[in-house]
């Protein structure tokens, strides 16, 4: 990798950071101008309280209006489902540009762009999840999640954070982008890194943790750089080698390629730790559920998609709204900001019966946790993969999970899972 390569890389992010603050600058101006006809609240999708338990704020949102405005974030919020499916739908109106944090963040992925862009770089990364695709690295998946909840079992009272939720996405993610067994602890470390950029926030706190994020994202940029030069990935049974297969005229660049490498990392990564670690907590909490599933291995899909609808991996997602856009009788103006609260829609309890309850037949069809419309996460099948062959070997050799200690979760406001919980598996 060449230093002209590096400046050109720096360049662009720092001119998608310059982008950003004019971005939130001239937002905010915007919405000071606006006149508020929406219900007020202090509901702070930022405050650490709020962040560390949720539901009970989602529960004083879903008893107030459609809408609700936050003063001191200049946001406007949306949480009920049929809300939130609307204006995720509406990409005419509801622009994803600015990115999926509260922070205006501009980048060329899949999560980012609307309209044709967006439907071009769709139908480009499409054939790595096809049927077939996701049918062959089923064996992988399978064999990761064997080998990840043997070692929980085999060794009592750790922490199957560190052992489970975060080896088994990264361990995947690494084998599909071929890389190989030696450079697996480097990208784990860099991915690790790299996810910090979903949190990004502009203070001083926020610059450091993306002056890491960057650190991680470049290493990973210089790594596929070299592996895109050596043809490594040509011909070879991975995500990036079946697209490279695909897209033999060059329409996919290699920057291409590996911001696709990035959104993969970002998108299916994080959420389904955030979605394992949440999945035992809550089966260990109700062991009741629990025996359920392990006497009926039929109702392991609709397990994760219940798990999915009541832990809800990603909380928030936000968008910009590109001209006034009403809901009922308020009128969100152009140029604010729109947080379409995930986690508040599937506890929606005009939609789901008692919905702070945990059941496994419960078979809720209507959630919304890998988004809807135009940007239903492209991944969503293969992390409803890894969730359903994790829980099958839960099923299968444990009992009883028990945690030990007190568990902790995640201080982030967009993404919500545990980052350490200790258990004990008794085996069956």
């Amino acid at each position: 990798m060449t230093l002209t390569d590096r400046v050109r890389f720096t360049r662009s992010t720092v001119k998608a950071l310059g982008e950003s603050v004019r971005a939130n600058a001239k937002g905010v101006r915007a919405r000071r101008r606006a006149q508020i006809d929406a219900q007020i609240t202090t509901y702070d999708p930022l405050d650490p309280g709020t962040i560390a338990e949720p539901h009970q704020a989602y529960r004083r949102l879903h008893a107030g209006d459609r809408v609700h405005y936050n003063p001191k974030r200049f946001l406007w919020i949306l949480s009920r489902l049929d809300d939130v499916r609307e204006a995720a739908r509406n990409d005419t109106a509801l622009s994803s540009a600015d990115g999926p944090a509260r922070t205006r963040f501009r980048a060329p992925i899949l999560v980012s762009t609307d309209g044709d862009k967006h439907a071009r770089l769709r139908r480009q990364v499409l054939p790595a999840f096809t049927k077939a695709a996701l049918e062959s690295w089923r064996p992988i998946i399978n064999q990761l999640a064997g080998e990840t909840v043997r070692d929980v079992l085999n060794n009592p009272g750790c922490d199957m954070v560190q052992r489970l939720a975060i080896p088994m996405p990264v361990g995947l993610i690494a084998q599909l982008l071929g890389v190989p067994d030696t450079d697996v602890d480097d990208f784990r470390r860099w991915s690790q890194a790299s996810v910090q950029i979903t949190d990004l926030a502009l203070t001083t706190h926020g610059v450091r943790k993306l002056v890491g994020a960057l650190s991680g994202s470049w290493a990973m940029h210089r790594y596929f750089r070299r592996q895109f030069a050596v043809g490594g990935l040509k011909g070879s049974n991975t995500i990036l080698g079946r697209l490279l297969a695909e897209n033999r005229d060059g329409s996919l660049t290699d920057i291409e390629l590996f911001y696709f490498a990035m959104l993969l990392l970002l998108a299916g990564n994080e959420t389904t730790t955030n979605l394992l670690g949440g999945m035992v907590a809550t089966l260990a909490a109700h062991p009741e559920q629990f025996d359920l599933v392990r006497t009926d291995h039929d109702l392991i899909p609709m397990t994760i998609e219940e798990l999915l609808r009541y832990l809800s991996p990603a909380q928030h997602i936000y968008r910009t709204a590109l001209t006034d856009y009403r809901v009922g009788d308020v009128t969100i103006p152009a140029g604010a900001r729109v947080m379409l609260s995930v986690g508040a829609a599937n506890r929606d309890p005009l939609v789901f019966n008692e919905p702070d309850e945990f059941w496994v037949k419960r078979n809720p069809t209507q959630h919304i946790a890998f988004g809807f419309g135009a940007h239903l996460c492209i991944g969503a099948q293969l992390t409803r993969m890894e969730a359903q062959a994790v829980l099958r070997e839960l099923a299968t050799h444990v009992s009883r999970i028990s945690i030990i200690g007190e568990p902790q979760w995640s201080t982030t406001s967009l993404l919500r899972g545990p980052t350490r919980l200790r258990v004990q598996l008794t085996p069956a």
